[in-house]
């Protein structure tokens, strides 16, 4: 797999050691002439990466935005019109939210093994190709005689997006500055909240007129607008190096990323996350659609315009955690879900549209900060890396999507908001587990640092807090997660900030 780079996104604060001859290099001795006239030495790799107000930044991260509207509007095209299809074709709830967890649960599915194939063919050409194979689709789910042809050609699509997620966040780790890039992912999620939103309006408004099959049509033809414009902005990467195409390493890398507790912690917490989300917007529409709301389809797809919480909330991430710390933005995440699963409760619409608002920031700011932490954390096989927390976070989706419509059927949005409640738990949970692992691996370094005699000074962490460190900090500081781990056989790099 490819190591080149790598380094620079494993560190949390983005800070590169200087190098003592370079600073040696930079001032002459007092007694010696003044040197004469060199060319320009070129940046470190680092220096070369994009960062905002850098050439190209803009439009790069307009693409990815364009490709996380696509992605998603297309992944839950038909979570708004679950209703009508329920009605059309004669089902329940739980037949008719297969249409979704077939296209989640194939995207889990694939994004592992198309994530390996961008290792070989690059980021950029295989989102393409996903992207181009996703739209080709949509244009054919219109016609789908029946519900199983439905549910088959969803998960074909699924499995076609699956190229896209993982691919992007491994793209922006190798082009982006690690300074920026809690901002640049933020920003893309903030493509798969627009995406989602505009989906579903869309959809929801055209179908009130013409039906389900002719507002997938709608939404496929702005699909494959979105798409050509992302490949015609979208900058060639300039620090890809490909890779040979090796099920042996892809299944060592796969196996050290599993071995990671921190990168565990962040798989779960992902997939907790997207349960609650995806058990939420899939019943949302039966529940608004029935007594006592009795809302027309037109006016639940609306709805979804609190999707746009979402995207100020996943761009925000960064500034949370710059104050908050990645624990202290994640239990933020949590409470903040929580108390809009029960402010939903409610029987009355303003409060209910309140509670969709909290329920839809915390999400996406605790899903923002959770696939950063994985794409900082990782030190080969980004790619990889990330594609196994989209494996979890769409496993999540498919099981909160089945879940939450079957909870439905049997105890209605009580139910289905006791399952979420129950997944934001294991959030908690996991943040508190790591919250401990951090402070047992600081006593263990701080004990061998006074065992060795060295020197051990405080080391202010992103959530305000002061952490030991024995003496400089190495190039694998700043981690980013939920606690560190001590590797076996080699003393483990000082981690300012992991949390």
């Amino acid at each position: 797999m490819p190591a080149a780079s790598t380094g620079a996104v494993a560190r949390f604060a983005g800070s590169t050691p200087a190098t003592a001859g370079a600073a040696a290099s930079s001032v002459p001795a007092v007694d010696s002439p003044a040197p004469a006239p060199t060319a320009p030495v070129p940046p470190a790799d680092e220096d070369r990466r994009r960062a905002p107000g850098a050439p190209g930044f803009r439009r790069m991260s307009f693409a990815l935005f364009l490709a996380g509207v696509a992605t998603f509007a297309l992944l839950y095209s038909t979570q708004a019109l679950l209703p009508l299809i329920s009605a059309d074709f004669a089902v329940g709830a739980g037949d008719a939210s297969w249409t979704v967890s077939a296209a989640t649960g194939a995207l889990a599915l694939f994004v592992l093994p198309l994530s390996a194939l961008s290792e070989r063919f690059g980021r950029r050409t295989l989102m393409t190709v996903s992207l181009a194979v996703a739209v080709a689709v949509s244009l054919l789910i219109p016609f789908a005689p029946s519900l199983e042809a439905l549910i088959a050609l969803r998960a074909v699509q699924g499995a076609a997006l699956a190229g896209v997620p993982a691919s992007a966040m491994a793209y922006l780790a190798e082009e982006v500055r690690p300074r920026a890039l809690v901002a640049a992912i933020g920003l893309f999620v903030a493509g798969n909240s627009i995406g989602g939103m505009s989906g579903r309006v869309v959809t929801g408004w055209v179908a009130q007129e013409w039906g389900w099959r002719v507002a997938l049509g709608v939404l496929g033809l702005l699909a494959v607008v979105a798409a050509l414009a992302f490949r015609a902005l979208v900058p060639a990467p300039r620090h890809f190096t490909p890779a040979p195409l090796s099920p042996r390493a892809l299944g060592r890398t796969v196996r050290d990323h599993l071995s990671d507790p921190l990168l565990r912690r962040l798989y779960a917490i992902g997939a907790l996350f997207m349960t609650v989300f995806g058990a939420v917007y899939t019943v949302i529409g039966y529940r608004l659609t029935e007594a006592p709301f009795s809302l027309p389809q037109g006016v639940v797809g609306s709805i979804f315009l609190v999707y746009l919480v979402g995207t100020v909330s996943s761009a925000a991430a960064g500034r949370l955690v710059a104050r908050l710390g990645r624990r202290g933005t994640l239990y933020l995440a949590g409470g903040t879900t929580s108390a809009g699963l029960l402010l939903s409760l409610a029987g009355s619409l303003i409060p209910v549209l309140a509670g969709l608002v909290l329920i839809t920031a915390g999400f996406f700011a605790g899903h923002a900060v959770a696939s950063a932490a994985v794409s900082r954390t990782a030190t080969h096989g980004r790619a990889q890396a990330s594609a196994l927390y989209q494996s979890a976070y769409y496993l999540g989706s498919s099981a909160g999507s089945t879940l939450g419509a079957l909870a439905f059927h049997a105890g209605g949005w009580a139910a289905a908001v006791a399952l979420g409640l129950l997944a934001v738990t294991g959030v908690v949970a996991i943040t508190l587990l790591g919250t401990r692992a951090a402070r047992v691996e600081q006593r263990v370094r701080r004990d061998a640092a006074v065992a060795r005699g060295g020197a051990v000074r405080s080391v202010p962490d992103q959530g305000g807090s002061s952490r030991g460190a024995v003496g400089r900090a190495g190039p694998g500081q700043g981690g980013s997660g939920l606690g560190g781990s001590v590797r076996a056989g080699r003393a483990a790099p000082v981690m300012a900030a992991r949390h």
